[in-house]
């Protein structure tokens, strides 16, 4: 099936679950007017299980450039002082991080102006462990998001849509950024799909990889459509093979600092 058509049958899938539950939410919209019960979130709803989808790091974590992201030097010893800190110097695009709209774009969003509401999300992931397995620039593809929303109802407004490829597990080795010629292999999204999903409402992207792109990727071409439409990604996030493909709530902390055009978050999921 072309992407295209893909394209069309998952919205036209969407349109219909909508339609099917917007009477039902003007009902309950109209009791929580009244006073008669509490309104509850558009989100997943939590149970209480914390998963950290964040890899600890340091200077030894894989970087796209193989240059350190992040490089410690005391400011303060305790010996001398009684207590101790580090002075960190940090690459934004570093560890389990965010990829902001400025990243690539001249005037885009920055981390800091990312809207709070965005950062709370549903959380949607989407296993493409097993063709990983046999192609290291794997894609997730629209039909890939077809076979979720078939299996699992439409992708909620403000979602973060994942994908556990399994190349989390190979942080500590060269594989999880080289092929033994070193030339850059993991997956990535597929522009085809980021266009689709980007007629969902869905707030950010996310990948176990170094890059939102394959490693095979000549063009950039997902950060290039995906981020300068107000959108963000995450890139390099942990253990998403520890949750559900659907009903977890993902919170991302996002840094803050003014102009930035990303950098190292805290993710957590909640399901």
């Amino acid at each position: 099936m072309c992407d295209a058509c893909l394209i069309d049958s998952v919205k036209a899938s969407m349109l219909s679950r909508r339609a099917l539950f917007a009477a039902a939410a003007a009902t309950t919209a109209a009791v929580v007017a009244s006073g008669l019960t509490s309104a509850r979130p558009a989100l997943a709803q939590a149970a209480g299980r914390v998963v950290d989808l964040t890899h600890a790091y340091d200077g030894s974590f894989p970087t796209f450039d193989g240059v350190p992201g992040i490089l410690y030097e005391p400011a303060v010893k305790f010996a001398d002082s009684g207590y101790q800190l580090w002075k960190l110097t940090i690459y934004e695009h570093t560890g389990t991080h965010i990829d902001a709209p400025l990243h690539f774009t001249a005037d885009g969003t920055s981390v800091a102006d990312l809207a709070p509401e965005r950062l709370v999300c549903p959380l949607c992931i989407i296993d493409i462990s097993a063709k990983a397995k046999d192609d290291a620039n794997a894609t997730v593809a629209p039909e890939d998001i077809e076979a979720w929303v078939s299996a699992h109802g439409e992708i909620p407004a403000g979602a973060l849509v994942a994908f556990h490829s399994g190349w989390a597990a190979k942080v500590g080795s060269p594989e999880f950024r080289n092929t033994p010629d070193g030339k850059f292999a993991f997956p990535g999204f597929s522009k085809a799909a980021t266009d689709l999903l980007a007629t969902l409402d869905v707030a950010a992207i996310g990948v176990d990889t170094l890059s939102l792109d394959p490693g095979n990727s000549a063009d950039f071409a997902v950060h290039n459509s995906w981020l300068p439409g107000g959108r963000f990604g995450i890139e390099n996030l942990a253990n998403l093979d520890q949750l559900p493909p659907a009903g977890a709530t993902a919170f991302v902390g996002a840094p803050k600092h003014k102009g930035g055009t990303g950098g190292p978050a805290r993710v957590l999921a909640v399901v």
